[in-house]
């Protein structure tokens, strides 16, 4: 079996090593190691592999707290030292944001840390029956594969979600649509949790009775979506406390559905507010847009501040939402709230949001390219924060936002917001040359 010498991460937590010329990425190794290795996968420039045997460990290497680690496609980082995973991640950044944008911060922020293990308050777990591999399963996604892990227990999921996985899993076993149920979604809130099971088939009176004495007997509310999110409503109890997580620093409180994108971790979440907001810096009677709002995550934080806020969504649902946290918050007189594709920005869609003094831009992982292009002479916002889930879309939007807008890339840092796995979160702060 060949023998590599690994240089370095790559976005996927894979090891890179060079041999005869091509990059060979291996499952499970880590920089400055020296590994056995298997090929699964070979290109005429690349190679895919897994580490049979570590012949020489790196000092950051830590034994994985999960028995499905490996199996399991939730994690890929449990193998490093949770502070190193952090570098790693701000080197991936910053590597984006060279290769991709050939840009280089002026300066490089301190990662925003949280807990390592039991952080993450949602998740979405796949439900098959599979009696060639003992019948039900119930879990995330396998490692690049289709299949369901068998999950006895997740770590990254809080203590008694991670306990209530067999009995979850011996309880879905003997419902009558235990084959037409193919996911549970969990939502954790500051006063409630939720599981939503998605049902392609009624429920029967037995499967009820069934899903209510699990309800009580792990003090949970069961919610039943028989089509698309918005078809998510309670089964048992029919009435309970409203998932709502809360911001102290800004005394804010965001009510939410289940279905509902929110941020998985709330610790983080509350520390990259805080960011966002040291960066932004919004001061009363400035009017600042948060583009990709959402339900207000960072609309109602900065509203706080005194600024007015135009948040921009493209889901109707999530605009009333946000509407109505901000009614709840006391916060309706200095927010405005639209629904529109931010995919299709345009220099005459931005105006129309009237004069903008700063802004805040949060996409999914397919980045703002149409923002950062409508950017024009009627809509300059002196400073922006751009919050990131994905470095290489960041990395070009941030080229165009310096090279094409005229703007300064001031710092930029990565928040691990997903402690044990390669994703990067990241934040950034763009502004106008005092001349411009």
């Amino acid at each position: 079996m060949p023998i590599a010498l690994i240089e370095s991460l790559d976005h996927e937590g894979r090891g890179v090593a060079r041999q005869d010329g091509k990059a060979v990425f291996v499952d499970g190794a880590l920089p400055g190691e020296r590994v056995e290795y298997v090929v699964r996968r070979a290109r005429p420039s690349y190679e895919q592999a897994e580490t049979l045997r570590i012949l020489k460990a790196s000092a950051q290497r830590v034994p994985p707290r999960c028995r499905h680690y490996g199996t399991c496609g939730g994690c890929s980082m449990q193998h490093l030292d949770a502070e190193a995973q952090a570098a790693a991640k701000q080197r991936i950044l910053e590597d984006a944001l060279w290769h991709i944008g050939k840009l280089r911060p002026e300066i490089i922020y301190p990662a925003i840390h949280g807990p390592a293990w039991g952080y993450r308050y949602r998740a979405r777990l796949g439900v098959r029956l599979v009696p060639s591999k003992g019948g039900l399963r119930v879990g995330f996604h396998e490692r690049r594969s289709s299949y369901i892990v068998d999950m006895r227990e997740c770590p990254v999921l809080p203590p008694v979600i991670s306990a209530m996985l067999p009995r979850l899993r011996e309880m879905i076993a003997d419902l009558s649509i235990a084959d037409r149920l193919p996911q549970v979604e969990i939502a954790i809130g500051d006063e409630a949790t939720v599981f939503v099971f998605r049902n392609l088939l009624p429920f029967s009176r037995a499967d009820q009775k069934r899903l209510a004495a699990f309800a009580e007997a792990e003090g949970i509310q069961v919610w039943q979506q028989p089509n698309g999110p918005d078809s998510a409503t309670p089964l048992h109890p029919l009435e309970g406390p409203a998932l709502a997580y809360t911001l102290p620093e800004f005394d804010v409180r965001m009510d939410f559905r289940p279905t509902d994108f929110t941020q998985v971790n709330v610790h983080i979440n509350r520390l990259l507010i805080r960011r966002s907001m040291q960066l932004l810096d919004p001061q009363p009677g400035e009017r600042i847009a948060d583009l990709f709002c959402g339900l207000g995550n960072f609309s109602l934080p900065i509203a706080r501040r005194g600024a007015h806020v135009v948040g921009v969504e493209g889901s109707d649902a999530l605009v009333a939402r946000a509407l109505d946290n901000a009614r709840r918050n006391g916060l309706a007189e200095r927010t405005s709230f639209y629904a529109a594709n931010l995919f299709e920005a345009t220099e005459d869609s931005l105006a129309a949001l009237g004069p903008l003094d700063k802004l805040l831009i949060d996409p999914p992982r397919e980045g703002a390219i149409a923002v950062a292009k409508a950017i024009g002479p009627q809509q300059q916002p002196a400073r922006i924060v751009y919050v990131s889930c994905n470095p290489a879309t960041l990395a070009r939007d941030a080229a165009v936002l310096v090279r094409e807008k005229g703007y300064v890339l001031k710092g930029a840092g990565i928040a691990n917001m997903f402690p044990q796995t390669s994703h990067v979160e990241s934040i950034a702060l763009f502004e106008r040359p005092a001349s411009a």
